[in-house]
């Protein structure tokens, strides 16, 4: 009890400060309803910001929730889109069969299915990069799977799995190769990664009577089997002809940022086996 007395006399001048200003300030905003106004205005203000801080602290923690559940239905999306593309294309001769066919039986048996997936770790800082993703065997996840950004920009493609996890080979890898080609032109070229900037590619061996010009957009050829045709690559940065003049090369400014990536889709396509299979046949033919 002493101790209270004594601290209460230590800061007695200050405790009767905040009285006399607390007083102070009801009396002026009590006194005319413009001050009323005034001082709620910015209570209100001071209020909402503080109130802007938390919903903002509490949103930033569950951005990797709300990214996942939009890599979902961008997947589910992409899912149907194949389906109807595929429905199109068959209209004609088997209308009646598609319309009685259960729809989700008639998106498992698109050519091109999708699968969402997250990054676990990634490296970018070396000459042959790779990425983990959550999403392994029992996912349906199998090798040689392409991998897409979620706005369907080109990634990489699987190279090992387990039961829970898959590895990628990323753009950013010098043992990274594919083929591609200028959207809306048939000349295609290989395309791989320097080792040097993580942001741009290289296109090789375009034929020089191929329709490029700056800023053009590339795309996979689908000559590739773990591309399908028309996946965005990115945009021609510069080019020129090679030494013997036959061929173009090509500088790709990537249109994903492949170092900021959280989430990815895998790529299944349903023909993959049976090609594999068609071309192990005829090469041990040849062989």
């Amino acid at each position: 009890m002493y101790k209270l007395i004594e601290f209460l006399r230590r800061i007695y001048v200050l405790l009767l400060f905040i009285i006399i200003e607390a007083v102070a300030l009801n009396y002026y905003a009590h006194s005319t309803y413009y001050n009323q106004a005034k001082i709620l205005a910015r209570a209100g203000s001071v209020v909402g910001g503080v109130q802007s801080g938390i919903y903002n602290l509490k949103h930033y923690f569950t951005l990797g929730r709300e990214n996942e559940m939009l890599t979902q239905r961008i997947a589910d999306l992409e899912n149907r889109l194949a389906y109807y593309t595929e429905r199109e294309a068959d209209l004609a001769t088997d209308s009646l069969a598609f319309d009685q066919m259960d729809s989700l039986m008639a998106v498992s048996m698109a050519q091109f299915s999708y699968i969402p997936a997250r990054i676990v770790s990634s490296t970018i800082h070396h000459t042959d990069n790779f990425m983990t993703l959550n999403r392994g065997l029992m996912h349906g996840v199998r090798e040689e799977m392409a991998a897409i950004s979620p706005n369907g920009v080109m990634v990489g493609y699987v190279v090992g799995c387990s039961e829970r996890y898959s590895v990628v080979k990323t753009l950013l890898n010098t043992k990274f190769l594919t083929s591609g080609k200028v959207a809306g032109d048939n000349y295609y070229g290989s395309i791989s990664w320097s080792g040097r900037s993580p942001y741009k590619v290289e296109m090789t061996e375009l034929s020089k009577y191929a329709d490029i010009e700056v800023g053009d957009e590339i795309i996979s050829s689908g000559k590739s089997h773990y591309f399908p045709e028309g996946i965005k690559i990115g945009f021609v940065e510069s080019y020129q002809l090679n030494e013997n003049q036959t061929f173009y090369d090509v500088v790709i400014r990537l249109a994903v940022d492949i170092t900021g990536l959280n989430n990815v889709l895998l790529i299944n396509n349903a023909d993959y086996g049976d090609i594999s299979d068609l071309e192990s046949t005829k090469r041990g033919e040849i062989e």
